[in-house]
């Protein structure tokens, strides 16, 4: 059996996460994707034998490059505050620069796909975010809520601002993203 070439899963991926960008993840067909990564339908089913296949994979692979980003470049001897920061940034440079992965991801997430073994892949990507988040709550650096809403909380704020900036309503200055993050913060702060 041939080799999977590099270059059309990659032009598989982009096609796929521009499509659910621009048109939504439920009326996604693999005839689309395949027209849209300039491959034949046929080549596509010989990268993945369904569209259930092809978004668990892309799932997999956008959720492991976000949360990679994520904590790209921590600084463990940091103080809570500016470990936070650089994520949240790290967090906003990622959503608008894949930007359609990220729709990719928030739609996926909210489908029928999205099943115990997605939410169990998501849990150990984020296992070194969450223990982190955990020895803050430990330390009283953040309020002692559940996790879930101070993931959410944090979230949010990237999501809302990343939105802000993406529109024109907000523009890009240092000053700007730091009160943004300072607003975070105050939300999610003991």
């Amino acid at each position: 059996m041939k080799p999977k070439d590099d270059e059309k899963l990659r032009a598989i991926a982009e096609a796929t996460f521009t499509l659910v960008e621009q048109t939504g993840l439920s009326g996604l067909t693999m005839a689309a994707i395949a027209r849209e990564a300039g491959l034949a339908t046929g080549t596509l089913y010989v990268y993945f034998k369904s569209k259930e296949e092809l978004m668990v994979a892309l799932y997999e692979q956008a959720k492991t490059s976000t949360t990679a980003s994520l904590m790209h470049g921590d600084d463990p001897k940091a103080p809570f505050r500016s470990r936070f920061q650089h994520m949240w940034m790290n967090w906003l440079d990622h959503r608008l620069t894949h930007y359609a992965q990220v729709v990719f991801i928030e739609q996926y997430y909210n489908s029928p796909w999205f099943s115990e073994e997605s939410r169990n892949l998501s849990a150990r990507l984020i296992k070194a975010w969450i223990d982190l988040i955990e020895t803050a709550k430990s330390q009283q650096i953040l309020k002692d809520v559940p996790t879930v809403l101070l993931i959410n909380s944090f979230g949010g704020s990237v999501r809302e601002t990343a939105n802000l900036l993406r529109s024109g309503a907000l523009q890009r200055t240092d000053a700007n993203l730091a009160m943004a993050f300072g607003l975070c913060w105050d939300g999610i702060k003991a």
